[in-house]
C-alpha cells in the first residue's frame, strides 16, 4: 500500500447478523459483463467475474431486475417474476451464480419490484380483460370524471398524468412510474399472497435477501384524494411529478403491514437479509418505519447522497441524524451513487482534485454507521459518461429532454480492459458507450497497482470488516462545521475517530481531537496533527 495508508486494526469481537455493517456491490447486469457477445451483459456473465468482486472484500452482491421484461424500463417492468429474460440467461445460469457466490462466501441479494408490473404480465392482462375475473382488482382502476378525465391530479415520476386510459374497462389505470408499468393494488390480500410467493420462490432458489424497489409506492389512498401542491422551494422543476406533494399516491400507512408479512417470510429462511429503497420528500421517516423493529425490515436506503449537488459535512451529519443509537433506531444502509443517479465523483469535484477526493470519499462511505453499498464501478473511480441523445436508451432523459440527466450516463459499461474499445466487457458493439475516461479507469489498470483507487477501496472494506466500532458500532457526529467532518465510532468498548477535510485547501486540526494517537488508515497525507487537502483518516 502507499505510505498514507497505515493500518493495524483491533480483531472484532463479539456475534452479530452477518450483514449488520456489510460492505455490499451492486451489479447491474446489463453492463457488467457480456458471456455471450451480444453487448449486453448477463448472469453467466457476472459468474465469471464473481472471483473480482469478493477480492473486494465485500460480503454480498446486489443484483438488480434479470426477470422476464419487455424492457420498457430496463427490467423494473416484470412480466413474469419466477423466469430470467433470455438477454441475462436462464434459470439455471442464475442457480449456477448463487452456487459460485456461495462458494467465494459472498451473499446474493435480489431485487423485488412490488409497487408495479409490466403491462405484459399476464395478471394485468387478465385484470383488463373486463371488470368480472380473478384479477379484476389486481392493479388499481377507477372511472373517469364526468368529463372524461383522470380520477384525479396525480402526476407520474417520469412526468404526466399517472392515469392511462384503457379502452376495454372504460377505465383509467395508475401508473406512479411508465405506463408500462401499471400499479399493483397491494392493499388487496390476494395480490399481497401473490407477492409473498414471488419472494419465497426466490428464497427457495438460495438467495439471501432482497432489495426492495420503491417500496413507499406499493399503496395509495383508496379515496383518490388529490395531491396538494409543492410549496415553491427555488429549485428547477423539470417534471410535472415535482410540482405536488405526494400525499395520497404513495406513502400509505398501511405499508408497514404489509412489510411485517413480508419480514416474516424472509425472516424464516436462517441468515436472510432485507433492504428497502426509500425516497421521496419523507424518506427518513419512512425509512425509519419501514425499519422500526424486529418485525420490520433489517435496513432502507434513500437518497440523502445520491443526488446531491455536494458533500459537506452539514449533509452527512443531516443524513446520520435519527440513525445514531446502535440497535433501536433502526439500521441504515448508504449509497453515493447506484444506476439512478449520476456517478458521484462527476457532481462533487472539480476533474484536478478526482483523484484525491475519490480517496477521501471511499474512506468516508467506509465510516459511516450502516452497510455501505459500492456501485459497480465505483471502487475505479468511474465517471458519469455523457451519452448523446441519438444513443440515449433511459425513456426518463429521453422524455424529459434536456432538463433530466440521463440515468445512461451511470449505466455504462464495466471497463474490463483498458487496451480494448469495448473495455473487454464485451466482443460486440456495447449497448452502452464506455467513455474514454473510464477506459483509462479499467481494473487491469488498477489491478496490481497499490497506489490506486482500487487497491484502497479493497484495504478499507478489509479494515472496516475487521474493526467492530466500523462495522457495527454507534456514530456520533463530534464535528460538523464548513470543511471539517469527525465521527466517532464505538463499540464492545472501542472507539475510532474518522477525520475529514471536505475540500481542496488544507484546514486546521480540531482543537478537541488529540494529536497523539494511532493511525488506523489515512489517506491523502493526512496523520495526527495535520489535515491536508482532502485529508482523512482513522486513528484511535
Amino acid at each position: 500500500m502507499t505510505d498514507d495508508i497505515i493500518s493495524s486494526p483491533p480483531a472484532a469481537t463479539g456475534q452479530a447478523e452477518w450483514w449488520r455493517g456489510a460492505a455490499i456491490y451492486q451489479i447491474y447486469p446489463r453492463s457488467f459483463a457480456d458471456s455471450n457477445g451480444d453487448g449486453v451483459g448477463d448472469l453467466p456473465g457476472i459468474t465469471s467475474r464473481l472471483d473480482y468482486v469478493a477480492s473486494l472484500g465485500v460480503e454480498a452482491i446486489w443484483i438488480s431486475p434479470f426477470y422476464a421484461s419487455p424492457m420498457a424500463d430496463f427490467g423494473y417492468d416484470i412480466s413474469d417474476y419466477r423466469a430470467v429474460d433470455p438477454i441475462f440467461g436462464t434459470l439455471e445460469d442464475f442457480d449456477e451464480l448463487v452456487a459460485r457466490a456461495d462458494a467465494l462466501g459472498l451473499k446474493v441479494i435480489v431485487d423485488q419490484v412490488y409497487a408495479h408490473t409490466s403491462d405484459k404480465h399476464v395478471w394485468f392482462e387478465q385484470s383488463r380483460a373486463s371488470r368480472e375475473n380473478p384479477f379484476a382488482d389486481w392493479y388499481v382502476w377507477a372511472d373517469p370524471k364526468p368529463d372524461g378525465s383522470p380520477p384525479n391530479n396525480w402526476q407520474s415520476v417520469f412526468g404526466g398524468p399517472s392515469w392511462c386510459w384503457d379502452a376495454r374497462r372504460r377505465q383509467y389505470y395508475l401508473h406512479n412510474f411508465l405506463p408500462q408499468q401499471p400499479q399493483l393494488n397491494v392493499h388487496n390480500p390476494r395480490v399481497q399472497e401473490a407477492l409473498l410467493d414471488v419472494a419465497r420462490f426466490w428464497l427457495d432458489r438460495g438467495v439471501s435477501g432482497f432489495r426492495i424497489d420503491a417500496l413507499n409506492f406499493t399503496m395509495h389512498d383508496p379515496l383518490l384524494r388529490d395531491n396538494p401542491p409543492a410549496p415553491e422551494d427555488g429549485k428547477l422543476r423539470t417534471r410535472s411529478f415535482d410540482y405536488q406533494l405526494q400525499t395520497y399516491n404513495q406513502s400509505h400507512a398501511d405499508i408497514p403491514q404489509f412489510i411485517e408479512k413480508l419480514q416474516a417470510l424472509i425472516a424464516s429462511y436462517p441468515g436472510t437479509f432485507s433492504l428497502a429503497e426509500v425516497g421521496g420528500r419523507n424518506a427518513e421517516r419512512e425509512m425509519r418505519e419501514f425499519t422500526a423493529g424486529a418485525k420490520r425490515l433489517d435496513s432502507a436506503y434513500g437518497f440523502d447522497f445520491l443526488y446531491a449537488d455536494a458533500i459537506s459535512p452539514s449533509l452527512v451529519e443531516s443524513a446520520l441524524e435519527g440513525w445514531s443509537e446502535q440497535q433501536s433506531a433502526g439500521w441504515p444502509s448508504w449509497a453515493f451513487e447506484n444506476h439512478d443517479a449520476p456517478r458521484a465523483l462527476s457532481r462533487w469535484c472539480k476533474a484536478q482534485d478526482r483523484a484525491a477526493f475519490a480517496r477521501m470519499k471511499a474512506m468516508l462511505l467506509a465510516s459511516l454507521r450502516g452497510n455501505p453499498i459500492v456501485y459497480q464501478g465505483e471502487e475505479l473511480g468511474l465517471l458519469q459518461v455523457d451519452v448523446p441523445f441519438e444513443m440515449l436508451q433511459d425513456p426518463e432523459a429521453i422524455a424529459n429532454w434536456p432538463l433530466t440527466l440521463s440515468r445512461d450516463g451511470a449505466r455504462t459499461p464495466m471497463p474490463w480492459q483498458g487496451d480494448d474499445a469495448a473495455g473487454g466487457f464485451t466482443s460486440a458493439q456495447p449497448w452502452l458507450p464506455l467513455g474514454e475516461e473510464n477506459l483509462a479507469r479499467a481494473v487491469d489498470r488498477q489491478q496490481d497497482d497499490p497506489q490506486s483507487l482500487l487497491s484502497l477501496t479493497r484495504h478499507l472494506i478489509a479494515v472496516r470488516r475487521s474493526n467492530a466500532p466500523l462495522r457495527r458500532g454507534s456514530c456520533e457526529v463530534l464535528l460538523a462545521v464548513e470543511t471539517r467532518l469527525v465521527l466517532r465510532r464505538e463499540c464492545e468498548g472501542q472507539g475510532i475517530l474518522a477525520l475529514f477535510n471536505m475540500s481542496a485547501e488544507p484546514a486546521a486540526w480540531p482543537v478537541e481531537v488529540p494529536t497523539q494517537a494511532n493511525v488506523v488508515a489515512a489517506v491523502n497525507g493526512a496523520e495526527p496533527g495535520t489535515l491536508p487537502a482532502w485529508g482523512a483518516l482513522w486513528i484511535n
